[in-house]
């Protein structure tokens, strides 16, 4: 990260050398982190952390020109969430959104069963967490995003906790989005990104700039997001060790 906070401190939206070379810094960090997922880069969005990654996989999906398309506003998620879902989704129903929290089973896991019997023709997206943050108990995500697809909706993952401990790969787990925070794998705090499936409709809930393609605006952290990119490397190769 050292470089990107000392001489090569330019702005990756920039067209002057400082400025592409910190692009480079980006765009190679975008490819790292894609790899570990098994996703292209153009679907590997940076974000300020974990919370706003499962803030913008919620509210893209569920709120906005996305919902009028889809008219698919209700969201499908389990009590035993961390806060950046669980508040979000108690936001959403404040704001009307159809929202059902289920409860999980003796084992601290939401089943494919419970959720099958839950969702109806207004839920748009499915949230589970990979690995719980508490218990340490693991979803099984792959047969909660198939019921959700069944069922027309999208599937996202909180997988925050996963990263360096269980393979990621977002075919494995049939994620249309996957949450990750940097610090949890050995990265820099106030860094994280959001992994959006092609294909799947998304509205990027922060405006101001075109970066991240649009969906996410703002100037990127680029020394965060290159220490991201290392650390989530490192914790894959170190993974099975």
């Amino acid at each position: 990260m050292l470089p990107y906070l000392r001489e090569q401190h330019g702005n990756p939206s920039s067209l002057h050398g400082p400025g592409r070379r910190a692009r480079v810094a980006v765009d190679r960090a975008r490819e790292q982190v894609a790899d570990v997922l098994g996703a292209e880069p153009s679907e590997v969005v940076f974000t300020s952390g974990g919370t706003e990654a499962d803030n913008a996989a919620l509210r893209g999906v569920l709120t906005g020109e996305v919902a009028r398309q889809t008219g698919r506003r209700g969201l499908v998620t389990s009590a035993v969430e961390h806060h950046a879902v669980l508040h979000t989704a108690q936001a959403l129903a404040a704001d009307g959104h159809p929202v059902l929290i289920l409860p999980p089973d003796a084992r601290g896991v939401l089943t494919p069963d419970a959720l099958a019997d839950a969702l109806d023709a207004s839920t748009g997206l499915v949230s589970a967490m990979l690995v719980n943050n508490e218990t340490g108990s693991v979803n099984p995500v792959r047969e909660l995003a198939d019921v959700a697809h069944a069922a027309g909706a999208f599937f996202h993952t909180d997988a925050v906790q996963a990263a360096g401990l269980l393979p990621l790969d977002v075919d494995r787990q049939d994620a249309d989005l996957l949450s990750l925070s940097a610090h949890k794998c050995g990265g820099p705090k106030g860094v994280g990104a959001l992994y959006v499936r092609a294909g799947t409709p998304f509205a990027g809930i922060q405006t101001g700039g075109a970066q991240e393609r649009a969906r996410r605006g703002g100037t990127e952290n680029v020394a965060g997001i290159v220490g991201f990119a290392e650390a989530l490397v490192l914790a894959e190769a170190e993974r099975e060790a």
